[in-house]
């Protein structure tokens, strides 16, 4: 009974998805390929920030020892 109540939920799901497709009022067809473009660019993005904040953090070393080095300078002279 539960089967038969599974595979009818199933069923009535993909009619229904068939339907809508098939009125054009569904998704279009290339969806697939813009949901995987839609992953790369997020992808891509994490990559980005990653890398950003990987540059800030040495920009901010670079600052730091800028600092030092001009302190340094500027107490012997």
């Amino acid at each position: 009974m539960h089967e038969s109540r599974g595979l009818e939920e199933r069923l009535s799901k993909s009619l229904g998805e068939e339907i809508w497709r098939l009125s054009g009022l569904g998704p279009p067809a290339d969806i697939a390929e813009l949901s995987s473009r839609v992953t790369g660019l997020e992808e891509r993005n994490v990559e980005l920030t990653r890398a950003m904040e990987e540059r800030q953090a040495e920009l901010g070393a670079a600052r730091a020892a800028n600092r030092d080095l001009t302190r340094a300078l500027n107490q012997r002279g």
